[in-house]
C-alpha cells in the first residue's frame, strides 16, 4: 500500500518539477521557431513559454540575441565583396534602421528588468490572457520576433494599400555607394576625394574636405571645392594646379562620401532626425522613420530644402507605375513633412484587391478600380454601388459604367462591386433520356426541337417520346408547361417548335412494362 501511495505522489509531483526546470535562450529559440513552423499561434506559444518558467526577461534577451544573429549574416553576407581596390570603393556610412531601434531596446529592457523585480512572487495562478500583465508583456515580445499568421489575416480586414512598403527588411531603398558619381553631386565636408596626377608626373592625393570646405594638396596648399559639382572641381583643379604639371593631367574622383542629417517629420511611426549616406532618397529616408503610421498620407509626401518645397513624393506612382517621381537625393539639412491622408477609401466585393486606398481629391471611382486591380471574372461590372456619409447620415449611389470616370470619390465612402447573377443567357436545355443531356447555346445551329436533340445527338432507346415536356418562362416571369410530341417531330408529322431563351425540354423515360414489351 505504501508504495501506491509513492507512486501517486511522484505522478504528481512530476509534472511541477518539470514546469520549473528553466529553459536555456537556445532551447527557448527552438522551442520558438519549432512552434510557429508548426503554425502556432503566439497566444499559444506564450502560453506554454510561462508555463514553462520562462520569464519576461529571458524572452527579451532571446529576442536581442536573435536579432543580432539576423543582423551578422546578412553584414557577413555584403562584407566580402570588397576587392584589392577597396580604397576607391565606397560604402553606406549611414546609420541603419536598427541603430535607432536600440534605445528603444534598451529602455524596454530596464522596464522589463524592473517589472521581474517588482514581482519576484511567482507563485501566483497566470490567467493567460488580456488581464494577466505579464502575459500581455510576452505577446508584444513575441510580436517583435515572430508574426502570428491569424493575426496578420485579422488585420489584413482593414489594411491600406502600400502603406506597408517601408516596413519591409527585404525593401530597405538602401542606395546603391559604387554607382557613377553624379554630375549634380556636390562635395561638401567630410567628403573624401582622390586626386590623380598622371603623365609627366605621377601622383596621388587621398584628402578629405575639411570643415572649412577645402583640401590641402601636399606642396601646393588649400583649394576651395566646398559647394562644387565634380566637374566644376576638375576645372578648379586644373586651373590651379596646371601651372605646376604643365605635362600631366589632373583628375578629381569622389571616394567615400560624407553622411548627412535630415529630419522626417509629420505622420511617420518614428518621427526625428537621421543621419544618411549622401546619397540617400526620400524613399530610404522614409524606411529608416518606419514608414508612415495610421494617419500618414502616401500620396502627398512633401520635401523642403532651406524652406523651400523641392519636391512632391506619390508612394502609389512607384508601386503601381514603377516610376520614382519625387523620390530625389537628398541634401543636408533636407526636411520630409509626412501630412495626414487627405481620402481614404474602402472597396469590397468583386475586385483583385480589396482594401482601403488612399485617394487623391478629385479622384474617380475608375481610379479607385484601377488601383483595386480592376474587376475580378465573376464581377457585375456595368454598375457599382457607393456608399457615402454625408455629415448626418448615409447616402447610396450607384454608378453606372459610363460615369466611372466622373463620379469623384470623398473620404470616407464605400465602393461595392457585385458579382453576376446566378444565370445563363441566350441558352435552352435538354434533360432526360438523351445521349447528351445539358445546357446548349441558342443561335443559329440550336433554334428549335428538331436542332436541340440533333445536337443532344438523339434520344436513347428507351426514351418515351409521345409526352415530352418543355417548359418555358412567361413575360411575368411565371412558368408554362408546353407538351412536345418528340416522335412527331422527328418523323415530320407534327410542326417543329421554335425555341426561346431558357427553354427546359425534358424527354421523359417509359415504363419498365411498356420496355420489356418493345424488347421482346
Amino acid at each position: 500500500m505504501r508504495r501506491y501511495i509513492v507512486y501517486i505522489l511522484l505522478a504528481f509531483l512530476m509534472p511541477l518539477a518539470v514546469a520549473a526546470q528553466s529553459m536555456t535562450d537556445d532551447q527557448v529559440m527552438a522551442f520558438v521557431a519549432k512552434e510557429h513552423a508548426a503554425g502556432t499561434s503566439n497566444a499559444q506559444i506564450v502560453t506554454k513559454l510561462m508555463q514553462r518558467g520562462v520569464d519576461i526577461s529571458q524572452i527579451h534577451r532571446v529576442r536581442t540575441k536573435y536579432e543580432s544573429q539576423m543582423n551578422q549574416g546578412s553584414m557577413s553576407s555584403v562584407g566580402s565583396k570588397n576587392g584589392s581596390d577597396a580604397s576607391r570603393m565606397r560604402t553606406n556610412n549611414g546609420k541603419t534602421r536598427n541603430d535607432y531601434g536600440k534605445k528603444a531596446d534598451a529602455e524596454a529592457a530596464e522596464y522589463s528588468s524592473q517589472r521581474v523585480k517588482a514581482q519576484p512572487d511567482r507563485s501566483y495562478t497566470h490567467t493567460y490572457d488580456d488581464n494577466d500583465e505579464e502575459y500581455v508583456d510576452f505577446q508584444k515580445e513575441m510580436a517583435a520576433m515572430v508574426s502570428s499568421d491569424k493575426d496578420s489575416l485579422a488585420k489584413s480586414k482593414n489594411r491600406v494599400f502600400g502603406r506597408d512598403i517601408f516596413n519591409s527588411k527585404l525593401l530597405s531603398f538602401e542606395p546603391n555607394m559604387n554607382i557613377a558619381t553624379p554630375q549634380n553631386y556636390r562635395l561638401g565636408p567630410g567628403d573624401a576625394v582622390i586626386i590623380d596626377i598622371y603623365g609627366a608626373s605621377q601622383k596621388t592625393e587621398q584628402c578629405t574636405v575639411s570643415p572649412d570646405g577645402d583640401v590641402t594638396i601636399e606642396g601646393y596648399g588649400p583649394v576651395q571645392v566646398s559647394g562644387l559639382t565634380v566637374a566644376q572641381a576638375n576645372a578648379r583643379l586644373r586651373s590651379t594646379l596646371g601651372s605646376r604639371y604643365t605635362s600631366s593631367r589632373v583628375r578629381l574622383t569622389v571616394g567615400q562620401t560624407r553622411t548627412i542629417m535630415v529630419n522626417v517629420m509629420g505622420e511617420v511611426r518614428l518621427p526625428g532626425t537621421y543621419t544618411l549616406s549622401a546619397f540617400a532618397t526620400v524613399f530610404h529616408a522614409l524606411y529608416m522613420a518606419g514608414g508612415t503610421n495610421e494617419l500618414g498620407t502616401l500620396r502627398n509626401i512633401k520635401v523642403y530644402r532651406s524652406g523651400r518645397l523641392v519636391t512632391v513624393v506619390d508612394i502609389y506612382d512607384y508601386i503601381l507605375n514603377g516610376r520614382l517621381t519625387g523620390n530625389v537625393r537628398l541634401a543636408e539639412g533636407d526636411v520630409i513633412v509626412v501630412g495626414p491622408y487627405d481620402c481614404l477609401v474602402n472597396i469590397s466585393g468583386k475586385v483583385k484587391r480589396p482594401m482601403f486606398y488612399e485617394m487623391k481629391k478629385n479622384e474617380s471611382v475608375a481610379s479607385l478600380l484601377k488601383y483595386a486591380g480592376s474587376f475580378t471574372g465573376d464581377a457585375y461590372t456595368k454598375a457599382v454601388r457607393v456608399n457615402r456619409k454625408t455629415g448626418r447620415e448615409y447616402s447610396v449611389y450607384n454608378v453606372g459604367e459610363f460615369d466611372f470616370a466622373s463620379f469623384h470619390i470623398a473620404d470616407g465612402d464605400s465602393v461595392e462591386v457585385d458579382s453576376i447573377l446566378p444565370r445563363f443567357a441566350n441558352t435552352v436545355e435538354v434533360r432526360g433520356a438523351v445521349f447528351r443531356p445539358g445546357k446548349y447555346n441558342l443561335g443559329e445551329h440550336v433554334n428549335s426541337v428538331r436542332t436541340l436533340l440533333a445536337q443532344a445527338e438523339g434520344v436513347t432507346e428507351k426514351a418515351f417520346t409521345a409526352r415530352a415536356v418543355m417548359h418555358r418562362m412567361k413575360a411575368d416571369r411565371s412558368l408554362e408547361a408546353i407538351r412536345v410530341d418528340v416522335a412527331g417531330i422527328m418523323s415530320g408529322r407534327v410542326a417543329d417548335i421554335p425555341l426561346k431563351e431558357n427553354d427546359v425540354l425534358f424527354i421523359p423515360t417509359r415504363p419498365e412494362e411498356i420496355q420489356e414489351r418493345t424488347l421482346t
